[in-house]
C-alpha cells in the first residue's frame, strides 16, 4: 500500500556523444560559478531586489541570509551538491545543441536511483540479446560521488563523534534515493541520522561555539532533502531553519547557495558582462558556460520587461514562463502562459517570474514503466542531469 517502484525507462536513451562531453566538461565551471555567487552579497541583493518585493518565500530566505551575515558566519566549511539539467535543442537546421534548463542547488535528487539504473538497462539489453549494446553503457554512480563530498565536509568539520543529519520531510516518497547516499556514508563509518525541521525546532540547540546539537548529538553536516518549497515551512520550521543557518555545521546547501539557484539569478547570468564580473580572468570557463544558455528574459518593471511581456502574449508558444520555485511542475506554457501574463503584465507580480525560450528537443521512443500504467511505446523527451560536488 505504501511502496511503489520509481518510474523508469525499460531501455537506455541515447545521448549525442559531443553534447554529453560538453555537459560533463562545463560542470566544474558551474561549481565555481555557484560558489562565487553564494559569496557575492551585493550581486544577490541587487539581483533579487525586485523578486523579494513580490515573492514572500524568496524574501524570507533572503532575510535569514542577511541576518546570518550580520551576526558573522559561524560556518567555515562549505559543501555544494548541484545538478545541472540540460535538453538537446534541435534548432531550425535540426542540429542538436546543449541547452541548460536549470541548476538545482538544494536537494538535487536521483543520484541514488540513477546509480542502480545502469544495471537494470544492462540486464534488459542482455535479455534482448544485445550484449554488445549493453557493454557500451557508461558507468554511472553519482551516489558515491555525493557521499564523497559529504564525507570530505564531515572530515574537515573535524569531530569524529559528530553525525551527518539528513533533513527530510515527514512523508518521504523518495526515501530509497536518499538511502543509497546514506549507505555509502555508513560504509565509511560516518553516522547518519534522519530528522525533520520539527525535530530541530523541538530538540535542536547551539552551544557557545555555535556547534549544533540535535537530540544531544553534535551535527557536522546538514544535508537538506527538503526546505525548497513554501509548503515545507510553517513558523516553527522557519525558526528551525534560522537555527541551522546560524550554526557552525556544514549546510548543504547554506542559504546563500540555495538563493544562487533561483530562476531570477539564472536569468541575470545571461545578461552580457555578468559572468565576466563573477568569474574574473576565467575567459574559457565563461565561454563554456555561456554556450549552454537558452534565451532568458527579465520581466522586471520598465520598458525592457514591457516589451518582452508583449512579445510573449503575442506568441506564447515561443516561451516558457517560470516562477521562482524548485521541484518541477510549476512552469506555464502556451495558452495558460498567455492568460497568466495578460493578467499580471502591468503588475509588479510579473517580476516573480522569468521567461525562457521554449526548447524543441528531439523525441525518442522508449517504454516507460510506471506503477499502475500500461506498458507501451511512448514518445519520450530526455533531460540530462550532471551532478557536481565541491567543498570550500
Amino acid at each position: 500500500q505504501v511502496v511503489n517502484y520509481a518510474p523508469f525507462t525499460l531501455l537506455p536513451s541515447a545521448v549525442p556523444c559531443a553534447l554529453f562531453e560538453q555537459a560533463y566538461a562545463v560542470q566544474q565551471d558551474f561549481n565555481l560559478l555557484v560558489d562565487a555567487i553564494s559569496q557575492n552579497k551585493e550581486f544577490l541583493e541587487r539581483t533579487l531586489a525586485s523578486t523579494i518585493k513580490v515573492d514572500d518565500f524568496t524574501a524570507r530566505l533572503f532575510r535569514i541570509h542577511m541576518q546570518v551575515l550580520e551576526e558573522g558566519l559561524a560556518q567555515s566549511v562549505f559543501l555544494g551538491i548541484n545538478r545541472s539539467d540540460y535538453m538537446f535543442d534541435c534548432g531550425l537546421d535540426g542540429t542538436p545543441a546543449l541547452r541548460q534548463i536549470e541548476i538545482n542547488t538544494i536537494a538535487a535528487s536521483f543520484g541514488g536511483l540513477t546509480s542502480r539504473t545502469v544495471a537494470v538497462h544492462g540486464r534488459v539489453l542482455k535479455v534482448l540479446g544485445k550484449a554488445e549494446e549493453a557493454s557500451r553503457l557508461l558507468p554511472n554512480n553519482p551516489a558515491k560521488g555525493l557521499a564523497l563530498g559529504i564525507a570530505k565536509a564531515w572530515e574537515l568539520y573535524g569531530s569524529q563523534s559528530a553525525v551527518v543529519m539528513f533533513l527530510v520531510e515527514k512523508v518521504q516518497r523518495n526515501i530509497f534515493d536518499q538511502r543509497c547516499v546514506e549507505n555509502e556514508l555508513w560504509n565509511r563509518n560516518i553516522r547518519v541520522i534522519r530528522r525533520r525541521f520539527r525535530d530541530v525546532f523541538e530538540k535542536g540547540s547551539l552551544d557557545d561555539a555555535k556547534r549544533l546539537y540535535v537530540d544531544g548529538q553534535e551535527v557536522a553536516v546538514v544535508y537538506y532533502r527538503e526546505g525548497y518549497v513554501p509548503k515545507n515551512y510553517d513558523q516553527e520550521n522557519w525558526e528551525a531553519r534560522l537555527l541551522l543557518e546560524r550554526s557552525r555545521a556544514v549546510k548543504c546547501p547554506d542559504i546563500a547557495t540555495q538563493l544562487a539557484g533561483t530562476k531570477k539569478v539564472q536569468q541575470e547570468l545571461s545578461r552580457p558582462g555578468t559572468l565576466e564580473r563573477l568569474l574574473p580572468g576565467r575567459t574559457e570557463a565563461v565561454a563554456r558556460i555561456r554556450a549552454t544558455f537558452a534565451g532568458l528574459y527579465s520581466l522586471d518593471m520598465g520598458e525592457e520587461g514591457d516589451k518582452i511581456a508583449a512579445t510573449a502574449v503575442a506568441d506564447p508558444d515561443r516561451f516558457v514562463l517560470k516562477p521562482q520555485r524548485e521541484g518541477g511542475g510549476n512552469n506555464l506554457y502556451g495558452e495558460e502562459l498567455r492568460q497568466v501574463l495578460e493578467k499580471i503584465r502591468d503588475s509588479p507580480e510579473r517580476t516573480s517570474y522569468i521567461l525562457m525560450d521554449k526548447i524543441k528537443p528531439q523525441p525518442a521512443r522508449n517504454y516507460l514503466l510506471r506503477a499502475h500504467s500500461p506498458l507501451q511505446v511512448s514518445e519520450c523527451i530526455s533531460e540530462l542531469g550532471i551532478f557536481g560536488v565541491y567543498v570550500r
